[in-house]
């Protein structure tokens, strides 16, 4: 057990007041051989952020509404550029049809991503929104910094003004997806053609401004160090400082599978992920929700993730593409993800994207 971890220890088991980690303190608990210990502080932590025995999650669907996309991102399996044969676009109709598949099945929200696409500007997205609004009473988690920086550019606007108009056509809340690695040194391996770190916590300053909620992602396990990971980390704290506009933060492995990376990368191991999601829930005090990726790491170590520090459980995934496209295809259901909350000795509640209580499982009632 490292000094660092085991003085944290110490302070917890005192009741003692948090002191907020040091950046090399995080990268040094990254480095930490202790998992057992390091996941107890996450978990208590847990507990004293979120208290009680609920873990939550959301029954929404991941709409990718096009895989057409300038970026090429070296780590995407997914997209195709313009002019490919497998290219796509949804009709509005699609769209609609899968959504009015998701509410049928109990589901609550959408999140709407796609690729970079260049034919398509702001009003499309206006349409699809209110045409989605004006059918069915479903959260609109949709898009993320990236598109948005890439439907300002199509059409030579702010972003600000991008996502006012967004939010007035039915857009209720931000991903956090296209945030990879905040450190422009891996974004420019991986991501190039991307919006910048400071493009992508500016456009999510303008969110939280204009009384949008978002969530924070963080993509590990490709090309970046720990230090990496730390200063991503640092990056959304101090702007979580600044806004309190970040819902949850959720950390996931990245898969190597038929992306141009694949020969160059390890998928990062279970211990990694462990230990990275621990070291979110201590560095990130300000971040209400700390979310287990189990579509990257699958429902069994999901539910150990539950003992460090993860407090939700995501999605129940009724579509997902990207994470597919690079072979690794997991899927569940309410009943599913019910049994494995309550396998880890947790009561489920199902939320909505906003965190409000749709219902909760108690087996007494």
């Amino acid at each position: 057990m490292s000094s660092i971890l085991g003085s944290l220890l110490r302070a917890v088991e005192q009741r003692l007041p948090w002191r907020r980690i040091k950046a090399d303190e995080a990268v040094e608990l990254l480095h930490e051989p202790d998992l057992l210990g390091l996941g107890r502080l996450a978990a208590e932590r847990r507990r004293q952020i979120v208290p009680g025995p609920q873990v939550t999650f959301v029954v929404d669907r991941n709409i990718n509404f096009t895989n057409i996309c300038t970026s090429g991102c070296a780590f995407c399996a997914f997209f195709r550029p313009p002019g490919h044969p497998e290219g796509y676009v949804l009709s509005t109709e699609e769209v609609l049809e899968k959504a009015r598949e998701t509410a049928e099945l109990g589901g609550t929200g959408l999140m709407l991503q796609g690729g970079l696409h260049p034919g398509l500007g702001i009003t499309y997205y206006e349409d699809l929104f209110c045409s989605l609004k004006s059918a069915l009473p479903l959260d609109l988690h949709s898009l993320s910094p990236p598109e948005i920086a890439y439907i300002a550019g199509v059409d030579g606007l702010e972003t600000r003004e991008v996502l006012r108009r967004l939010q007035a056509a039915g857009l209720d809340s931000l991903p956090g997806g296209g945030a990879e690695i905040l450190v422009d040194r891996v974004r420019s391996r991986i991501a190039p053609r991307k919006v910048e770190a400071d493009g992508w916590l500016r456009i999510m300053r303008e969110a939280h401004e204009l009384g949008m909620r978002t969530t924070a992602t963080m993509m590990f396990g490709s090309v970046e160090s720990h230090a990496d990971r730390v200063e991503h980390m640092l990056r959304v704290r101090d702007l979580q400082d600044e806004t309190a506009g970040f819902r949850a933060f959720i950390p996931w492995s990245f898969q190597p599978g038929h992306t141009s990376l694949e020969p160059q990368v390890e998928p990062a191991t279970v211990l990694d992920y462990l230990r990275t999601l621990a070291v979110a829930r201590l560095f990130l005090d300000n971040v209400t929700n700390i979310q287990a990726s189990w579509v990257t790491q699958g429902l069994k170590i999901g539910q150990v993730s539950l003992h460090f520090g993860a407090n939700d459980l995501g999605s129940t995934m009724i579509e997902e593409n990207v994470v597919a496209a690079t072979g690794l295809r997991t899927r569940t259901n309410t009943a599913e993800l019910v049994r494995v909350i309550e396998g880890a000795g947790f009561v489920p509640v199902q939320r909505r994207n906003d965190y409000t209580v749709v219902r909760k499982f108690d087996r007494a009632t």
